[in-house]
């Protein structure tokens, strides 16, 4: 009989950094033999036959509408539950204990996959026991710092880094910048991110309001993919309002048609657990600009990329591009970073947990 594994979070299919690797988590369990199925309290794509929807652990789920007892049920019979960050980060605190209070009743194999932990968010910092510190379960952690600050706590963790398909096809760069009324010889500043408060939104405009004074012979574009979230609306209004360059906002087909597009990538996130930008865009092979999250040296390792902080040396870079430089970056990252070494390494921490058979 296959063996079962369930990925379970407040949303899941959506195109936030947890649901991008959920995906590819879910694959790479496919790949070992598991079958899979979704729990969460939204699913944010085209739902499945078996998924189970549970609205209670929803991010914005009020007060009260969590219940552990049909979160249990929907659980049940699972050979491993994979919690997708509802018990590392307790956004919403009646949803992540109702998930802890269910996971620790739960009769299979348990892993805590942490892309965040509450101490790292300021609003969060003081809320206290999360991630739970369940026998027998396997907490994996997507970067070295929340291995460390889980070990002082008195939790062994292993790092899975996010992962990335090297082998994918490259995305459709002229129809892309078609559709937006790019113009051939236009500069696209791409921001891939949603638009709250640590994504930086005004500092990625700025940073391409500076470029734009360094290459005035052509125009630049900023480019926007992701939403607005929790309330940060107007803040985002404002900023899109005052800026004198043009603007673009929204999503492309695919994500690589967004960075295929693009002549320049920018990230200028004041945090991160990860920062999947840093490495979609050196697969795409795009100059980076980026503001050093405190994470941001760790991913790097090897890598050469841009400061927000030096916008003449992207312009620079625009008008003389070393394309050496974007191969070896590639070729860096593919070492550390490929998705196709995810279900060894997954296999790996399952053995060091000690699970050796199911």
């Amino acid at each position: 009989m296959a063996r079962e594994a369930v990925l379970l979070s407040y949303r899941l299919g959506g195109t936030d950094g947890v649901s991008v690797e959920a995906v590819k988590w879910e694959w790479a369990l496919r790949i070992l033999g598991f079958t899979t199925r979704r729990v969460a309290g939204h699913i944010c794509d085209a739902p499945r036959p078996d998924d189970v929807v549970v609205p209670g652990i929803a991010m914005d789920a009020p007060p009260g509408a969590a219940d552990s007892h049909p979160l249990a049920n929907a659980l049940a019979g699972a050979d491993l539950v994979v919690a997708e960050n509802i018990c590392s980060l307790p956004i919403n605190v009646h949803a992540s204990s109702a998930a802890s209070d269910a996971l620790a009743r739960h009769g299979g194999r348990v892993s805590f996959h942490h892309h965040d932990l509450p101490w790292q968010r300021a609003e969060l910092a003081s809320v206290r026991g999360f991630p739970p510190d369940l026998p027998g379960a396997l907490h994996v952690v997507v970067n070295d710092r929340s291995r460390a600050e889980l070990a002082a706590r008195g939790i062994t963790a292993h790092t899975i880094r996010n992962t990335f398909d090297f082998d994918a096809p490259p995305g459709d760069r002229d129809p892309t910048r078609a559709e937006l009324g790019i113009a051939d010889d236009d500069v696209v500043v791409l921001q891939p991110t949603r638009a709250i408060p640590r994504k930086n939104v005004p500092g990625g405009v700025r940073f391409a309001e500076a470029l734009a004074g360094l290459v005035p012979e052509r125009t630049v574009v900023y480019w926007l993919t992701g939403p607005a979230e929790y309330g940060y609306d107007r803040t985002l209004a404002r900023t899109m309002a005052t800026t004198p360059l043009r603007v673009a906002h929204g999503r492309s087909a695919r994500p690589a048609d967004a960075y295929a597009a693009a002549d320049v990538v920018v990230f200028p996130s004041t945090w991160e657990g990860f920062g999947n930008p840093v490495i979609e865009s050196v697969v795409a092979r795009r100059p980076l600009a980026v503001h050093r999250y405190p994470v941001l040296d760790e991913i790097l390792a090897g890598l050469r990329v841009f400061s927000v902080e030096d916008p003449a040396a992207v312009a620079g870079f625009l008008q003389t591009p070393d394309l050496d430089v974007l191969d070896a970056n590639r070729e860096v990252a593919r070492r550390d970073f490929s998705l196709a070494d995810l279900p060894a390494r997954l296999e790996n921490a399952f053995e060091s947990n000690g699970w050796t058979s199911w």
